[in-house]
């Protein structure tokens, strides 16, 4: 059989295997594991390990502090790279249920999509995964690569334990390079490779003035409002040009490469498409930042929530004697989360000493150069699965605990998204277009198949 032969084969495994898989997918899907719950998190863990061991891999479930972790190994490739597949099995809460069409656990097909929480984030996409191996181990009896999977049961929750676990198993991680199958393809519908991810932190500013809510005519001008001392401490973080206003905020930021430019070039765009779809009357300032420099390479100051006061119908002039803002910071390679915490901290201090900062989550960015040497085998295997060749995003831009991966273990980690653009995760009827499930088993079944063809030598240092 020759090289093209043998990924071809698979492919038609696929191709005759779909309803098989379909149904397979559904039954997983019906398993809630909501992990800010933690409901059925160690049986959906325990039936991943069955799951995995049939078809062929070395499969246990490791303990953390938190959640346990899914590892199972297939190494009976001399020579070759070794690849770690990285997703997670925990999946959002479903709420509000009654904005679903049909029940978030009871998988359900509408017009070609497959409907269920989960469907999209993450199940549906490392299932792909898995039923690529499996359908190399079935067609052939062997993998071309050595494969590692590693599911995480706490994603949904900011992944608070995988730094940690990283740390303590090196040795059972070590690979050569790490794909992660999560989130949506482009806008476009275009398949994407993206190398990185922005970090995160999260925290609240709280302020209490008064003991009590109090009357505006009587105490209006004399009692300081603690909304007031909010809004204007806001101001002084973020200036009506858009500029973040933190000292120190932007010094460690790594500019993007020559690469990382031509990239974004590339990407397509309507803005106008964009802005109607949201019924946008403008973007965010500053006005003339290019679109994808904004979600690549710029970090950003968000407020989530801003609470306090009186919210109901018609008026009520009351005094408010307290307010919570909920922010959160998108970082850039290479910002570092607990620096960045301090510096609001400070900031906080300086210009508003009686409101309380309290400092949350928190994530690293993570960053691999799109010069590596496995960004062409990648790309490879998208035109041998898709026929398309996929666009290149130097950065995500949510936020993913890669840097387990690049800053911890030392290995370049990748993003290959096959959802569709609108799989609605996070939200009500999350879905999951079955075209996106089955080119994301071809696609990686052609990635395994793609790292075969690499000699010991092409490894990444």
């Amino acid at each position: 059989m020759t090289s093209s032969e043998i990924l071809d084969a698979v492919f038609e495994h696929i191709d005759n295997n779909r309803t098989n898989f379909l149904e397979r997918l559904m039954d997983y899907l019906r398993h809630p594991s909501i992990s800010a719950e933690n409901i059925g998190i160690h049986e959906v863990g325990a039936l991943l390990v069955e799951m995995l061991t049939d078809i062929g891999l070395n499969a246990s479930l490791m303990p953390t502090s938190g959640h346990p972790m899914v590892v199972a190994r297939w190494e009976k490739a001399p020579g070759k790279p070794t690849i770690l597949l990285y997703g997670h099995y925990d999946v959002q809460p479903p709420d509000p249920i009654d904005k679903w069409l049909s029940p978030p656990f009871e998988p359900t097909i509408r017009d070609g999509r497959l409907f269920a929480r989960g469907a999209g984030d993450n199940k549906g996409q490392h299932f792909a995964q898995i039923l690529a191996i499996e359908s190399h181990l079935k067609r052939h009896g062997t993998l071309p690569c050595n494969v590692i999977l590693l599911l995480e049961g706490e994603e949904e929750i900011g992944s608070p334990h995988i730094a940690d676990f990283a740390r303590a198993n090196k040795e059972i991680l070590r690979a050569d390079l790490v794909v992660t199958a999560d989130g949506p393809r482009h806008a476009s519908g275009a398949p994407l490779i993206k190398f990185g991810s922005r970090g995160e932190v999260t925290f609240e500013l709280r302020c209490s003035h008064a003991s009590r809510d109090l009357h505006s005519g009587n105490f209006g001008g004399v009692v300081p409002n603690p909304i007031w001392t909010l809004v204007h401490l806001l101001g002084t973080m973020r200036n009506a040009d858009g500029e973040i206003t933190i000292d120190g905020f932007h010094d460690d930021i790594e500019p993007p490469s020559k690469e990382d430019l031509a990239a974004v070039e590339r990407l397509p765009l309507d803005t106008g498409a964009l802005m109607r779809n949201l019924n946008l009357a403008r973007l965010d300032a500053p006005k003339e930042r290019p679109f994808y420099e904004r979600l690549c390479f710029r970090p950003t100051l968000t407020i989530n929530g801003f609470h306090g006061g009186y919210g109901g119908s018609g008026s009520k002039t009351v005094l408010p004697s307290e307010g919570i803002v909920k922010c959160d910071i998108r970082l850039v390679e290479a910002q570092d989360p607990q620096d960045i915490l301090r510096k609001v901290a400070a900031h906080v201090e300086k210009h508003a000493p009686d409101v309380e900062f309290v400092a949350q989550g928190s994530m690293f960015p993570s960053k691999t150069p799109i010069a590596s040497s496995f960004t062409a085998p990648l790309r490879r295997a998208f035109v041998a699965a898709q026929g398309e060749e996929p666009l290149l995003v130097p950065a995500g831009f949510g936020s993913l605990p890669c840097y387990a991966f690049t800053k911890i273990l030392g290995i370049p980690a990748f993003q290959t998204p096959y959802a569709n653009p609108d799989e609605a995760n996070h939200a009500p009827n999350e879905n999951l277009e079955l075209s996106c499930f089955y080119s994301g088993i071809r696609t990686g079944a052609a990635l395994l198949y793609e790292l075969g063809l690499l000699q010991i030598s092409e490894r990444e240092a």
